[in-house]
């Protein structure tokens, strides 16, 4: 009791999948073997981007800037999740739930918004290429990024302060493996309607309002891509779009069924599964649909091998 009643200050236990014991050692190496290879696959390529010429355009630039933020969330909820699952000590303290609350919230935030610029950048390229240089160019890049991470962080600092300065009468059992807004509105003492509606106004403003752009983008790609009479030349429009459109559906997808809904409505298992996804699978998947559909991350990733092994055999 003297430990629920000080929670504000000595921190909260992280219940997981405790309630299922026995699926956490089968979790544990799932969910490590997933992160060391969503490490690997967006290690590489913010690499080949950076050390491959060809990669050298705003494409990849936004690219690189995806699996960095992508390496970011995993790296913000995972570890302290493993080390919950092999160690019966669960908690975690005030200042790491709140820090872990702004990173997940301001990483949410930055994606939304890189999608949407992302999906500008394939626009241009596909609807006006022959000015897609003057029109995207690398001044233009660097400031739509900083936008879209000043964007997110910006929003998460009030909803951080917000969420953590409710008060909680005690409670500090978070049904959850990491602090997330609508598991600590649960935990309060207090009407929660107000923050409940800044969540809501939040996630339609991070989920709708880029989505809505990307539609737009995408309409006037299939457009311009439909007046292309070379059925080759169409598959190659489409292409350079499709891993980006199928990112899209798979982060979008995942963001509203967890945030546009009442936090009262949640079925927590369910939202425990939907998060595990999105801060593990969605990550890893990133990479995988970039390199898999991409010819170019492919030949980068052919020619860094092959000037690794000229290296080695010199």
């Amino acid at each position: 009791m003297e430990r629920a009643n000080d929670s504000a200050f000595s921190g909260f236990i992280l219940l997981g999948f405790s309630n299922q014991p026995q699926l956490e050692t089968a979790l544990f190496a799932v969910i490590l073997i997933i992160y060391s290879l969503s490490c690997l696959g967006n290690g590489a390529i913010m690499l080949l981007s950076t050390m491959d010429p060809h990669l050298h355009t705003p494409m990849y630039f936004f690219l690189s800037n995806l699996s960095f933020m992508d390496l970011c969330l995993t790296t913000c909820t995972v570890p302290q999740t493993l080390a919950n699952f092999k160690g019966k000590d669960k908690t975690i303290t005030y200042g790491g739930c709140v820090a872990q609350l702004f990173i997940a919230l301001g990483l949410g935030g930055v994606e939304c918004v890189l999608l949407s610029v992302m999906a500008y950048d394939r626009y241009v390229a596909v609807c006006r290429p022959l000015h897609y240089m003057v029109i995207v160019h690398p001044q233009l890049c660097l400031q739509l990024v900083v936008t879209a991470w000043l964007t997110g962080f910006g929003s998460s600092v009030v909803q951080t302060a917000l969420t953590m300065t409710l008060p909680l009468c005690g409670k500090n059992q978070v049904d959850h493996f990491f602090c997330e807004v609508p598991v600590m509105l649960k935990l309060a003492c207090t009407n929660t309607s107000v923050n409940e509606a800044e969540v809501f106004a939040v996630s339609t403003f991070f989920l709708v309002v880029p989505l809505s752009l990307i539609l737009v983008s995408y309409g006037h790609i299939t457009h311009t891509v439909l007046k292309i009479k070379s059925a080759q030349g169409r598959q190659k429009a489409f292409g350079t779009c499709g891993s980006h459109l199928m990112v899209v559906i798979i982060f979008f997808g995942t963001l509203i069924s967890m945030y546009l809904q009442p936090p009262s409505s949640y079925s927590q298992d369910v939202n425990k599964s939907i998060a595990l996804f999105y801060t593990l699978v969605t990550p890893l998947l990133n990479p995988l649909i970039y390199t898999l559909r991409n010819k170019e991350v492919k030949g980068a990733l052919r020619r860094q091998m092959r000037r690794i092994l000229d290296l080695r055999q010199s």
